[in-house]
């Protein structure tokens, strides 16, 4: 492999990884939240326990997420130093704002939130919660409207050859981001409802003959992870529907690529399935089961416009930015050669399918678990820990998917065109990499992976500890009762309970 290839591949290697702690802590940093919000306003012991447990685990992830993020910060000047170079004007306004909120807002009220439990009023203490699981979503969303960008350059213009900001209103308002910070969070409601299913079924199923005083907490855990599974699956589908709209006006290639769309239809067909090799753009060998006009109404919302597919788009592009790249020694092997602007269709087609099936494959286990503990039922078969247990890694993979299907489907382009001609900025991955050797990128790719390696498995370690652990391996041990004396405050005992760290 060359430089490129090896640069591309451990940047993907460290952010799929790093995006596997991303959306849980998200989504759970919420929920757990308003589980404390449960316990303030009602009293009720179990939702207390509920925070306990599920904050705990919480915490594990959150720290292994800090850990594997920072990398990625690194990354831009260690293997993409020309592609820093071109947007850092516009980069440095979000990255810093997230850097402020992350490091400053999120981490000061985590903090005040671990330590405060016996030091803090319970509505300061909850206050903390909900301002570091918020500013953990607001952090996303400066990282959504940098990628955003690279999607959908807007707000700037060119000044000595690299786009200079002018607007950042306009780069956070940016539509493509708009449309995709709701269907990112809602991916992360879908991660965290899936692990408060599996998690809570196996204990409720493994306590399913013992008179356990946990029980409620795994049932509300349950009850509540389904419900927030299936609104999640529905946000998803709408905002989904809205990107994919905003893909076909802005990178039609990508679009068509995920459809294995060789040919230019209309009505064009939505493809569920396709049977042969869909690595050839003219797809002669490939047959798919469609749904008929689908995807014209999924592009332009009605049945009967045309879509373009990839070898007319090949023309358009080839038109537009050139048939061969720059000869620059700067690009290596590539320098003069022909430039391929179709993406990699396998990855392209494939994962956009597996993303939208194991969406729904969580949604409907979700179903599943709500149909099975109705009324106070616990299910008594083997399956059904182990189904829910398994489903734990469905949204997992299904949000890993569409990021590689997002990013992947951008290629050649590391910043994409703007197809509506504002800005004219873009910018080919093979100018972005930096001026390394292959020695070089194969001993980081290995470092790191060797490294990513060591934390996946003390982060295993320590969530199977806790959740094994249950609720009584979280809380903090009982205090004997000491008789008041005249100079006691009298405060509720509970704002003495310590997180029992």
């Amino acid at each position: 492999m060359d430089v490129l290839q090896l640069a591309r591949w451990q940047f993907g290697i460290t952010t799929v990884y790093h995006f596997l702690m991303v959306p849980l802590t998200i989504g759970l940093s919420v929920l757990v939240a308003g589980m404390q919000t449960a316990w303030v306003r009602t009293g009720d012991r179990r939702y207390y326990k509920m925070t306990k447990f599920w904050g705990k685990l919480l915490l594990v992830n959150f720290a292994m997420g800090v850990v594997t993020g920072l990398v990625q910060e690194f990354q831009f000047g260690m293997s993409w130093s020309a592609y820093s170079r071109f947007v850092g004007d516009v980069f440095g306004a979000p990255l810093a704002m997230e850097g402020l909120v992350a490091f400053f807002v999120e981490s000061t009220f985590l903090g005040l939130w671990i330590f405060g439990w016996d030091r803090l009023p319970k509505r300061v203490h909850l206050a903390c919660a909900w301002a570091f699981s918020l500013a953990t979503a607001v952090s996303a969303y400066f990282i959504l409207a940098a990628n955003s960008w690279m999607q959908h350059p807007v707000g700037v213009e060119f000044v000595d050859g690299k786009p200079t900001m002018r607007s950042i209103w306009a780069v956070l308002t940016n539509n493509t981001a708009l449309a995709a910070i709701p269907h990112t969070i809602a991916g992360a409601f879908s991660v965290a409802a899936a692990f408060l299913v599996g998690v809570a079924a196996w204990h409720l199923w493994r306590k399913r003959k013992d008179d356990d005083e946990h029980r409620s907490v795994w049932r509300s855990s349950l009850r509540l992870g389904g419900w927030v599974g299936i609104v999640a699956f529905a946000v998803l589908a709408i905002t989904g529907d809205t990107q994919g709209k905003l893909m076909f006006q802005q990178q039609p290639m990508k679009m068509a690529s995920a459809e294995a769309l060789c040919h230019t239809e209309q009505p064009a067909s939505f493809s569920i399935i396709a049977i042969g090799d869909v690595r050839s753009q003219n797809c002669e060998d490939v047959k798919t089961f469609n749904v008929p006009a689908l995807l014209s109404f999924l592009a332009h919302n009605d049945f009967s416009t045309e879509v373009k597919g990839v070898e007319d788009l090949v023309g358009e592009y080839q038109a537009k930015y050139g048939t061969n790249y720059p000869d620059d020694p700067a690009l290596g092997e590539l320098a003069g050669k022909p430039i391929d602007y179709v993406p990699n269709l396998p990855v392209t087609y494939w994962g956009f399918r597996i993303m939208i099936g194991f969406g729904a494959v969580s949604a409907g286990l979700g179903v599943l678990a709500l149909w099975f503990t109705r009324r106070g039922r616990i299910p008594d078969t083997k399956w059904f820990p182990v189904v829910m247990l398994l489903g734990i890694a469905t949204p997992f993979i299904g949000n890993s998917a569409g990021w590689v299907f997002t990013e992947m489907g951008r290629q050649p382009f590391v910043v994409a065109p703007n197809p509506t001609g504002v800005d004219g900025v873009w910018l080919f991955t093979a100018q972005a990499v930096s001026d390394l050797s292959t020695g070089e990128l194969w001993t980081s790719i290995t470092t790191l992976t060797l490294l990513y390696g060591v934390l996946a498995v003390i982060e295993l370690v320590l969530m199977r500890k806790y959740v094994r652990g249950g609720v009584d391996g979280v809380l903090p041990p009982e205090k004997p009762e000491k008789p008041k004396g005249p100079n006691d405050s009298g405060s509720d005992s509970d704002e003495a309970l310590s997180f029992a760290y």
